[in-house]
């Protein structure tokens, strides 16, 4: 998602305090993972027909099955999820832990001190969000809600109570804020040791802005690391070759979103949904 961030184009991710080194080639190699067993809960929350018709048409680009199942997400854990937005992984990961473990949304700010078009837009999203689980409880069990506004709410709940804390496609919105560091930090608090931080992100070229939707992967790894991460796995399963990272309006000019409309709207299709690194870390230590 994007939104009107006025200083996305000076803050890029050199607002990170990160250097420009590239980890060698095969350093990410070594954490590559041969495509995970998916288990039979996790096959059949994907398959549910709880799901909407239109969510389960992008599975084609955003392999949730693989995905969670490479982020090793069990049944009976607590699972925190920022930002869920739509819902588009709720649909699947609330039910999956309604009956053994514990979904928890790191939502919109519901009630923002000040009225401004972004701050209506989240309340607005925050609210469906959360009409949404009030609407379909007997599915998605006793969710829980935890406010995620940086920079005034950073706190993801009680330190070391969760097993993951998972992420999709929201980085960027982070980084072009300077809001990134703050919620590494906070994904880290929250997690017991031998948790994990999952992040599916448009996958940038280097030297990319953030403002682009796109982020450097080798650069999250390196910010991760600061905050007391390590490195455990990189998945290709939402790789698009086909995508070259070059259009008129960032990411957002490929589906779902097709920025620019009509125009050279089915070269965009073709191409598909955008390249994304799918990267999991795991807490080392208490920091």
């Amino acid at each position: 998602m994007k939104r009107n961030m006025m200083l996305g184009a000076l803050i890029g991710l050199s607002s990170l305090g990160m250097s420009t080194a590239i980890y060698a080639a095969d350093s990410m190699a070594d954490k590559k993972v041969t495509a995970p067993q998916v288990n039979s809960a996790l096959a059949k929350a994907v398959a549910s027909e709880f799901r909407t018709a239109d969510n389960k048409l992008r599975d084609q680009y955003r392999h949730p099955a693989e995905t969670l199942a490479f982020f090793d997400v069990k049944p009976e854990q607590t699972v925190i999820e920022l930002w869920p937005g739509g819902g588009w992984y709720a649909e699947i990961l609330a039910p999956y832990l309604a009956e053994k473990g514990q979904y928890v949304a790191a939502n919109f700010e519901i009630n923002p001190a000040t009225d401004t078009n972004q701050s209506a837009y989240y309340k607005s999203a925050g609210l469906k969000f959360e009409k949404w689980v009030s609407d379909n409880k007997a599915s998605v069990g006793n969710v829980q809600f935890v406010t995620l506004d940086p920079p005034a709410k950073f706190s993801l709940g009680k330190d070391n109570s969760a097993d993951h804390v998972l992420t999709f496609r929201n980085l960027h919105n982070w980084a072009m804020k300077g809001e990134l560091e703050g919620v590494f930090k906070a994904a880290h608090d929250v997690l017991k040791v031998g948790g994990s931080l999952g992040i599916v992100e448009h996958r940038a070229n280097i030297g990319m802005a953030a403002e682009s939707g796109y982020m450097d992967q080798n650069q999250m790894v390196e910010l991760a690391n600061k905050y007391g991460f390590e490195l455990t796995g990189s998945s290709e399963v939402n790789a698009n070759p086909k995508d070259t990272k070059d259009y008129q309006k960032g990411v957002w000019t490929l589906p779902p979103r097709l920025a620019l409309g009509d125009q050279d709207k089915q070269k965009y299709l073709d191409i598909g949904e955008s390249d994304r690194m799918t990267i999991k870390f795991t807490k080392i230590a208490a920091k």
